[in-house]
């Protein structure tokens, strides 16, 4: 099968080539999946699970890419919930070959059934915005309706998913980015909007909750935003600055079948739009991933035409 690997920590996406390797086999409570859309997130190439396994050992040349929808092509042994056939979606394990390939194995819990009626480049760019927007919300951060929500990068793959599910959540949501973010941060569903170049963070007074993926500065002065009982929730490594009187947490994204079955229901009735900026081919994944071809959102390749 055709695959990314990464084989060289230093050189960045300069070290990701285009070759071939066998294709997997599936484990006991494994799949196998013949992937038609695979989700990237450029900052994986830093993560330590790319480059070696859970005892710290080599593992390269490795394959990246940790989301996907495909289709099922065969069971490993013990394997239940899933049959032959049927097409899915869901985030793979940080520490095995990841999505970038032709076919991968998964553990089967890790997958959830993508309906006929959503595309997989729409089901690929689900499982980390989706499930880490979910987990930060709801699971971590206890959001309940009538509560504010600062969102740091609302207009991104991730921030987007934030918003839109924290506004149907009944929260009032103010957004933050650059000032070009603005419009695409309101459409999200942002009541407000923070530029963060232009204009004070400060002025907006408490929130209950603060969704952090920027981290640094911003992280540290988001803190003190938060009101005695909040909870600022981080994505981007250990907190730097407490609240007062509140929770900080940090937290890494879990597959989750529960939660993707009912991020993948509000897409197709309409309550929840992903945020797909670069799709492209598998041939053309490398070139991609360079920060000045990719448009902003979510970056996809399509594995299968």
């Amino acid at each position: 099968m055709k695959a990314i690997v990464v084989t060289d920590q230093a050189a960045g996406t300069a070290g990701m080539k285009l070759v071939e390797r066998p294709v997997p086999q599936a484990a006991i409570n494994d799949v196998l999946v013949e992937i038609h859309a695979s989700g990237f997130v450029p900052n994986e190439l830093t993560w330590a699970p790319t480059w070696t396994d859970r005892l710290d050992r080599d593992r390269t040349p490795s394959i990246p890419g940790h989301e996907l929808a495909g289709v099922v092509t065969a069971l490993g042994y013990g394997t239940t919930g899933l049959s032959v056939g049927q097409r899915v979606f869901g985030l793979a394990d940080w520490h095995r070959d990841g999505t970038l390939a032709e076919s991968v194995a998964i553990e089967a819990r890790n997958l959830a059934p993508l309906p006929g009626d959503v595309d997989f480049t729409v089901g690929a760019s689900l499982p980390i915005s989706g499930l880490t927007a979910w987990q930060g919300l709801f699971v971590h951060g206890r959001l309940q309706p009538g509560q504010s929500v600062l969102v740091h990068g609302a207009a991104g793959a991730v921030g987007s998913m934030v918003t839109q599910l924290a506004k149907e959540a009944g929260a009032h949501v103010i957004g933050t980015g650059r000032a070009a973010d603005r419009q695409a941060a309101l459409d999200f569903g942002a009541q407000e909007f923070v530029d963060l170049d232009n204009d004070a963070l400060e002025d907006i007074g408490a929130v209950d909750l603060v969704f952090d993926v920027i981290g640094g500065g911003i992280g540290k002065r988001s803190a003190g935003l938060v009101r005695a009982g909040g909870i600022l929730v981080s994505v981007v490594g250990p907190v730097e600055a407490r609240p007062d009187d509140g929770l900080a947490i940090d937290f890494v994204v879990e597959a989750d079948r529960a939660q993707l079955t009912e991020i993948v229901q509000r897409v197709r009735d309409g309550r929840l739009r992903p945020h797909i900026g670069t799709v492209a081919t598998l041939d053309d994944a490398v070139a991609a991933f360079n920060p000045k071809r990719r448009r902003p959102g979510k970056t996809i390749i399509r594995i299968r035409p």
